[in-house]
């Protein structure tokens, strides 16, 4: 049985174009809806993956457990970055983690960094920027697992939302659907396909401990608990600080609700956050929609992905083999 209680890090004190980077993204969100639903729209034709999502008595997973990330205490040292790095194992950057050039240029979580931070200046102080930490969100209702057509993602009980490599065969409906653009592909494995994304460290969650970025960051930005916990946490704060806060838990309602939860002390579409999201999770949205959809963008694609799951002879498992084998320490 898991027995973790929220855990604050050693810490709890707080430590240009974010407009055309909020619009930007905003744009390619309006530009991929349309297809987003679709593939959700196909795939819940076929009665593929539509999980607990679908039913609307689905009432969320409320003993899952998140994350709180708290953008007023973060200070930009880019330790979540260096942690998820070795606990996944992956390659080294090609910029050091103490190199704080990174910040000039926006960056975005893909195959060889599953998570990253970025710099947002600080309307209110601009000798104190803001930093965002960026990852998968892990939604309650996750729409790239409804999108996949062969069930590689799984939403699991403790609230990270996992990827079995050994069943993708590449159709990257995951990377259409995803509200909040996550899900990297890696492109230099044409014959094996591969998504990256952060997995909230659910080997070492079942193991009773932290997510790696949560244990190494020095600041208390990153509080790992029970989401139910979590929200209590974030409400307190906003409620005994208003001065500091905006007042608002992104990631309560997007979308249905995220595992991760944000609280921030400037407008959040200040920092790169689409703000035009429903509160209905995604699949929702397909409702009345289905028969606009043509069976050939919905049958041949889950058909091809069955076939090659099966030639693959992926193991349902695998995702719980390979990080009890230790790909998240």
């Amino acid at each position: 049985m898991i027995k973790i209680k929220i855990k604050k890090n050693r810490s709890e004190d707080p430590g240009g174009g974010a407009a055309q980077d909020a619009a930007g993204r905003s744009a390619r969100l309006s530009r991929r809806s349309f297809l987003s639903i679709s593939m959700l729209a196909g795939c819940t034709a076929l009665g593929l993956p539509a999980r607990a999502g679908a039913a609307p008595e689905f009432e969320g997973w409320p003993k899952s457990y998140g994350m709180l990330t708290d953008f007023t205490a973060c200070v930009g040292c880019r330790s979540c970055e260096r942690a998820c790095n070795e606990v996944n194992r992956m390659p080294a950057p090609e910029k050091p983690f103490d190199d704080a050039s990174v910040f000039n240029e926006r960056r975005w979580p893909n195959a060889k960094a599953l998570t990253v931070v970025n710099r947002y200046e600080n309307p209110g102080d601009p000798s104190r920027p803001v930093y965002r930490k960026i990852q998968c969100n892990h939604c309650l209702e996750p729409a790239c697992a409804t999108a996949c057509p062969i069930h590689a993602y799984t939403k699991t009980p403790e609230g990270p939302v996992i990827y079995n490599e050994k069943l993708c065969f590449g159709c990257r409906y995951c990377v259409i659907g995803c509200p909040f653009n996550i899900p990297g592909y890696d492109y230099e494995s044409a014959l094996q396909p591969k998504i990256m994304k952060c997995i909230l460290c659910y080997g070492r969650i079942k193991k009773g401990q932290l997510p790696g970025c949560a244990e190494a960051c020095p600041a208390g930005a990153l509080t790992f608990g029970k989401r139910a916990d979590l929200l209590k946490l974030a409400r307190k704060r906003i409620a005994e600080h208003p001065d500091k806060y905006v007042s608002h838990i992104y990631g309560e309602h997007e979308v249905g609700g995220t595992s991760w939860l944000y609280i921030s002390g400037v407008p959040f579409e200040q920092l790169g956050f689409p703000t035009n999201l429903p509160k209905k999770p995604l699949i929702e949205l397909t409702k009345g929609y289905l028969s606009t959809v043509p069976v050939i963008f919905t049958t041949f694609p889950a058909i091809f992905g069955l076939i090659y799951a099966a030639t693959r002879k992926g193991d349902p498992t695998e995702p719980e083999r390979q990080h009890k084998e230790g790909n998240n320490g």
